[in-house]
C-alpha cells in the first residue's frame, strides 16, 4: 500500500520525524554512558521512540504513519545513532523487519501487519541472524505447526512487541511474524559484549512453539523461491548497518569537539592558549570530518540505490539488483572504515583527560567494533571487486 500524498507533503513529514528524532538523540546522548554501564534491557527507549512517533513513520498516512519510504526511514536511524548506537541498531532493525511482510507475505498479511503498527506502534525485535546455535527448524503439527531450535543473537527479541523470525522449513527458508508471548519462547539473557550493550542481543530459544498459518508469510506449501525482489531482504539490513555506524561517527566526533571546547587544554610547548588553535587538532578535526561527510553521502546514494530496486517492484531484474547491492556494500565498506577510525582517534583531539571512565567515550568504539563484526567487511569489498572486475553480482545470502 502507497500514500497519495504530494512530495511537498511527504518532505514535510519527513522533516518533521527527523526533528523527532534530533530530539530523541540528544536525550539519549546525555545518559548514554550510564545506561551502556548499566546494560539494562532497553525497554524505557523503546517507549522514547514510540512516544516521539518514530516506530510507524514507514506506514501509510491513511493507517497512521508517516509514509516515509524505506530509504528515509532509514535516515532516522542515523539520526538516532548520534545519541545511541545500541537504539539505534534496534530502530534500524525494526524498520527493516517490518517491511518483511512486503517482500514475503501475501498482500493481505501485508497490509494487516502496516495497519496494525501503525495503529499499536509495535517495537519489531529480530530472530533472524542465520549463525549461531541449532538453528530454528518449523514442522507440520496435525492442522498447524511447531517451531523448535535456539539461536545465539537475536536482537529485541526479549522486548519486541512482534517478532520477525526466519526458520528451515523442510529444505526451504521461511519468514514468520510471531507476536510476542508466544507459548516455548524464552529469551536467554545473556547479552554481555563489550558494545552494543543495550541491544537485547542475546540469545533465545522456541520449544515446541505453536504457529498457525496466518504466522508464516506467504503459503508455506510454496515457500520463498527468492527472486530478484524479495533478495532485497538482505539490502534492508545492510542499509540499517550502513546508517547506524556513520552516525555513530558523526554523533562521536559532535560529542568529541563539545568537550573540547570546553575542556581541552594548550599542549605545554604549542606557545598557544588554546588546543581549538592547535594546527595538529584542527588538521585531525578537517579530516576527521571530511571522511565522514563522504561517507555519509555514499550512504544516502545506498539509500537511494535500494529504494529505486524497491520502487520497481516485483518487475526487478537480477542486474538491478546487484546494482542496489554493490552500491550498499561500497558504503558498507567506506562507512565501517570511516567510523572505526574516527571513533579511535578522537581521543587525540580531545587528550588524555577525556579517557576518564565516567565520560565514557570509549563506547563509541567499543559499540562499533562490536557490530562491524557481524560480518567481515572485506567480504563486501571482495563483492565490489568482484562486480566491478568480473560484472559478476553478490551471491544472494543473509549477509549479501
Amino acid at each position: 500500500m502507497t500514500t497519495s500524498l504530494s512530495p511537498d507533503t511527504i518532505t514535510s513529514a519527513f522533516d518533521e520525524a527527523l526533528h523527532r528524532a534530533d530530539l530523541v538523540a540528544a536525550e539519549l546522548r546525555a545518559t548514554a554512558a550510564e545506561r551502556d554501564r548499566a546494560n539494562a534491557a532497553p525497554t524505557a527507549e523503546i517507549e522514547l521512540l514510540r512516544s516521539h512517533d518514530l516506530l510507524q513513520v514507514g506506514e501509510p498516512v491513511e493507517l497512521g504513519g508517516s509514509g516515509l519510504n524505506y530509504a528515509q526511514t532509514q535516515q532516522i536511524t542515523r539520526r538516532i545513532a548520534r545519541g545511541d548506537t545500541s537504539i539505534a541498531h534496534l530502530l534500524g532493525y525494526h524498520y527493516a523487519q517490518q517491511r518483511i511482510a512486503h517482500l514475503f507475505g501475501t498482500p493481505e498479511q501485508a497490509e494487516a501487519l502496516s495497519r496494525r503498527n501503525a495503529q499499536e506502534k509495535l517495537f519489531w525485535g529480530g530472530v533472524q541472524n542465520p549463525r549461531g546455535g541449532s538453528g530454528l527448524v518449523l514442522t507440520r503439527d496435525e492442522d498447524g505447526f511447531r517451531l523448535n531450535g535456539r539461536r545465539t543473537f537475536a536482537s529485541g527479541a526479549g522486548v519486541g512487541d512482534q517478532l520477525s523470525v526466519t526458520a528451515t522449513f523442510g529444505d526451504a527458508l521461511v519468514f514468520l511474524s510471531l507476536p510476542a508471548g508466544k507459548e516455548g519462547f524464552t529469551p536467554l539473557g545473556d547479552w554481555d559484549n563489550i558494545g552494543q550493550r543495550l541491544t537485547d542481543s542475546g540469545g533465545v530459544e522456541f520449544v515446541n512453539t505453536p504457529i498457525s498459518r496466518d504466522e508464516i508469510l506467504g503459503d508455506p506449501d510454496s515457500p520463498p523461491t527468492f527472486t530478484a525482489f524479495q533478495q532485497l531482504v538482505t539490502p534492508h539490513w545492510q542499509l540499517a548497518f550502513v546508517n547506524f555506524y556513520i552516525g555513530t561517527a558523526e554523533g562521536a566526533l559532535d560529542e568529541a569537539l563539545d568537550w573540547t571546547r570546553l575542556n581541552a587544554s594548550a599542549w605545554e610547548t604549542s606557545g598557544l592558549e588554546a588546543a581549538t588553535d592547535d594546527p595538529y587538532i584542527l588538521e585531525l578535526v578537517g579530516e576527521l570530518r571530511a571522511e565522514i561527510t563522504a561517507a555519509v553521502l555514499l550512504a544516502d546514494r545506498a539509500g537511494d540505490a535500494l529504494q529505486h530496486a524497491l520502487d520497481i517492484g516485483e518487475a526487478l531484474t537480477d542486474e538491478q539488483r546487484a546494482v542496489a547491492a554493490v552500491a550498499i556494500a561500497e558504503a558498507k565498506y567506506v562507512t565501517t572504515k570511516v567510523s572505526l577510525d574516527a571513533a579511535s582517534r578522537l581521543f587525540e583531539i580531545q587528550g588524555a583527560r577525556a579517557t576518564t571512565t565516567d565520560y565514557g567515550f570509549d563506547r563509541h568504539w567499543r559499540n562499533l567494533r562490536t557490530h562491524t563484526v557481524h560480518d567481515p567487511v572485506a567480504y563486501k569489498a571482495r563483492e565490489v571487486g568482484d562486480w566491478t572486475l568480473n560484472h559478476r553480482a553478490p551471491q544472494f545470502s543473509l549477509y549479501s
